[in-house]
């Protein structure tokens, strides 16, 4: 008896959990509705642009060759692959039918007009900190682009994960309101207009801590850790905090260059990072100043991490590898990178060394491997750092003799633990042309 009794309270137990579980995920559907004609206001829709690149909208709301906010890209997370949506005002398969207050509740809450809740991919989490002006003004851009009639693609997901009432277990746990100034926190007196504004955008729009800091196993960010390092589409992130190893410490001025197109000392982005600076061209230069002066605080002041400097170092010829890849080196990269730099009138958009760069500083090779692997290319019919796909000329082997290499020359903190499988990896991931043949030779 006293063992059926616990069963039936057991499982009232559980079927009351549940119930409420149900209760705090289920969102109501809003009623269709679209902009009023003071909504998307020229003026508006003016600010709205600016402030859609600042957010880099277009890098996950764009699929590579597609229609611009049309959706479609594929965002690669730990868990799957999850496609972003289709945010033209289509009233079918966009954001045509979204009212205001609907606009307003997915930026906050992650919830769709239907009432779905929405993967923190799209990065709610910061969002939540947007004032009413600027979701107004993002909504009224939106809402003027073209439209465009494209399915939203279906996100690769294994269940749980791919049930949705399952995030509003996780937004109970997570998703706060960042606490920024101008939201959750008073003003800091220290700081000037300049750095509050920077940190408003830092902390929301801008969301760099979203790849700028680490996540727990259910891709939640670390507060406790915010701004040291992560990771974003299977690129290292460095951190923007005194754990930075990058060699010369960046300021608010260098910040500022890199932001905006190159700095001629740190170099330019690449990776993900790279559409963040190509979107960063249409914004007023004032708010990349903001940018810059609030992340240049997080670095802290005076020497941080193991910074030393820029290293040029002589590498050991007895090293079989180290001379391949010196060999490789002197072949292929020494004309631009021997050049001095543009600033001292050797190629344009290198660095005076490659000492300068913290991708040959960071823990791991893989954005070594990446550059060398994919290349760099300008944007069309305009200037830019350029650098060949090495990819499709070297073999793994090669790649790994060219990395330990530099690695060995430009950093002091030791070779790259098992760098030919990351090299392998990576490699197979986008092999070269003609490797398949090889490989069944």
């Amino acid at each position: 008896m006293t063992r059926r009794r616990i069963t039936v309270w057991l499982g009232g137990a559980f079927l009351l959990a549940g119930a409420g579980y149900a209760i705090a995920a289920w969102r109501p559907a809003l009623a269709p509705g679209g902009p009023a004609p003071a909504e998307t206001a020229p003026e508006q829709v003016r600010k709205g642009a600016a402030l859609a690149s600042l957010g880099y909208c277009a890098s996950c709301h764009t699929a590579e060759g597609g229609r611009p906010y049309a959706g479609g890209r594929g965002i690669g997370t730990p868990f799957g692959t999850i496609y972003a949506t289709n945010i033209t005002p289509d009233p079918e398969t966009g954001l045509g039918r979204y009212s205001l207050a609907a606009f307003t509740r997915a930026m906050r809450e992650g919830v769709d007009r239907e009432g779905r809740h929405l993967y923190p991919a799209f990065p709610y989490t910061h969002y939540a900190g947007l004032t009413d002006a600027d979701i107004a003004a993002l909504y009224a851009f939106v809402m003027s682009r073209e439209p465009v009639r494209q399915e939203a693609k279906a996100n690769d997901l294994p269940f749980p994960l791919s049930w949705r009432p399952l995030l509003a277990g996780w937004k109970l746990l997570f998703a706060k309101a960042p606490d920024i100034p101008g939201n959750k926190i008073p003003a800091d007196p220290r700081r000037d207009a300049e750095w509050h504004r920077g940190a408003y955008l830092a902390e929301t729009l801008s969301h760099c801590g979203a790849c700028h800091s680490p996540r727990n196993l259910v891709g939640a960010e670390v507060r406790t850790k915010a701004y040291a390092g992560g990771e974003a589409d299977g690129w290292w992130v460095p951190p923007l905090d005194r754990s930075s190893p990058a060699p010369l410490a960046w300021d608010k001025e260098s910040l500022a260059r890199y932001l905006a197109e190159w700095d001629p000392q740190h170099g330019g982005a690449a990776g993900p990072m790279r559409p963040v600076v190509e979107a960063h061209r249409t914004v007023p230069a004032g708010e990349i100043r903001a940018l810059a002066a609030y992340t240049a605080t997080l670095y802290g002041s005076g020497p941080a991490g193991s910074r030393t400097g820029p290293v040029d170092r002589a590498v050991a010829s007895d090293d079989p590898s180290l001379a391949r890849g010196a060999a490789t080196y002197a072949g292929a990269c020494a004309v631009c990178h021997e050049s001095g730099g543009g600033a001292a009138g050797g190629v344009p958009y290198t660095t005076p060394s490659l000492g300068h760069r913290t991708t040959l500083r960071a823990p791991d090779p893989r954005n070594l491997i990446l550059v060398l692997r994919d290349g760099i290319a300008p944007r069309e019919r305009a200037p830019g750092p350029i650098m060949p796909a090495y990819g499709s000329m070297l073999d793994p082997a090669q790649m790994t003799d060219l990395a330990a290499y530099l690695r060995a020359r430009f950093s002091p903190d030791g070779p790259w633990p098992k760098l030919g499988d990351a090299v392998k990896t990576l490699m197979r991931d986008n092999p070269r042309p003609g490797a398949r043949a090889e490989a069944g030779r």
